[in-house]
């Protein structure tokens, strides 16, 4: 009786230990068969945080409202091995945002990658590089 009980605990341990492992839900929810390209969107707000820094920013849609667009991209450590900053992007920044839209067609996204003005491009840490990938040119 008692290593039946000690059996079951370890058991339950073992996966409350191993729950968060299973957390993590990866790009599944976006479209990365196509790219959706964002051109002059305006950046709003950059967040320098883990697991996932966000990118916020506005775009116009084909009627010229302004959608208000969120898109993560790798962690700042990932992403500083391959040229960001946490000043990469400041509020005001004017760039093309090249993004897997969210399945349900939110203004969500996985970024792939940002041209800035002067032409630097800053990609994403996990999912390359947008010209690799069939594109999707929004007017917005």
């Amino acid at each position: 009786m008692v290593a039946t009980k000690m059996r079951v605990g370890l058991v339950v341990g073992l996966v409350m230990t191993c729950a968060p492992l299973f957390a993590h839900h990866g790009s599944a929810i976006y479209d990365t068969q196509k790219v959706v390209v964002l051109k002059d969107a305006t950046i709003t707000k950059f967040i320098w945080a883990n697991p996932h820094s966000i990118a916020m920013f506005d775009a116009k849609d084909d009627k010229g409202n302004v959608l208000h667009w969120a898109a993560e991209a790798g962690s700042p450590s990932a992403l500083s091995l391959i040229g960001w900053t946490k000043n990469s992007l400041k509020p005001g920044d004017v760039v093309t945002v090249y993004t897997f839209q969210s399945k349900n067609g939110n203004p969500v996204g996985r970024l792939n990658k940002v041209v800035l003005t002067d032409g630097t491009t800053l990609k994403d840490s996990q999912l390359g590089d947008a010209d690799s990938k069939e594109r999707s040119e929004k007017p917005y």
